[in-house]
């Protein structure tokens, strides 16, 4: 297992976008890393487990206690595992792809639908210099993504808003807005005291 000093400088490099390259020693560690997210997520999806078992492996996996109340419908799949944070109450239906080294923060009674991809890195543009860019994903309280959807690095996406199904997500989603298409685009807004409403 990553040692925890070191993963904290990691998460550091990962958390600031730094530019230049990681150290070959880093580079080692990162990738011990990914090993154990692939060894723990294979065990999480190849045999049945109850909801609490899968409360007990998730939590090792991000290396954070989670509640009771965490749901998950398996398989799952994740490239690093560390870098994910989870609050009270959220629903991960079956499929779903994190890509979360540069951070993915998913608020209260967040609902993500089947084969939804965070995605937290993209490469340079530069054919001949195709590093990482990293930027955290943050999604709000009582946020609904739909199946299919992709949400993109940077993104931030706010308290109560609706992500149509197979929608591309590459830039900030007010609260209590609902968006889609590709990219997505503001469709409406939810007026929380009553119906749906343009």
């Amino acid at each position: 297992m990553l040692n925890e000093v070191f993963l904290d400088d990691v998460l550091e490099y990962f958390n600031t976008d730094r530019g230049e390259e990681m150290t070959e020693e880093m580079s080692a560690r990162v990738l011990q890393q990914c090993q154990n997210a692939i060894k723990k997520t294979i065990y999480l999806n190849t045999q049945y487990h109850t909801p609490a078992e899968i409360v007990e492996i998730m939590s090792d996996l991000i290396g954070q206690k989670l509640d009771n109340t965490f749901r998950m419908f398996p398989p799952f799949y994740t490239d690093f595992g560390r870098n994910i944070h989870i609050g009270r109450e959220v629903f991960i239906n079956s499929g779903c792809h994190f890509q979360d080294q540069g951070g993915i923060y998913i608020g209260d009674h967040a609902l993500i639908g089947h084969n939804v991809v965070l995605a937290t890195i993209d490469h340079d543009l530069n054919p001949f210099d195709r590093h990482n860019h990293y930027a955290p994903i943050h999604i709000g309280n009582r946020v609904w993504i739909g199946s299919n959807a992709v949400i993109t690095k940077g993104v931030h996406i706010g308290d109560g808003a609706v992500i149509a199904a197979g929608a591309v997500v590459t830039r900030d989603v007010p609260e209590n807005t609902i968006v889609g298409g590709v990219p997505a685009k503001v469709i409406r807004t939810v007026d929380v005291n009553s119906d749906v409403r343009r």
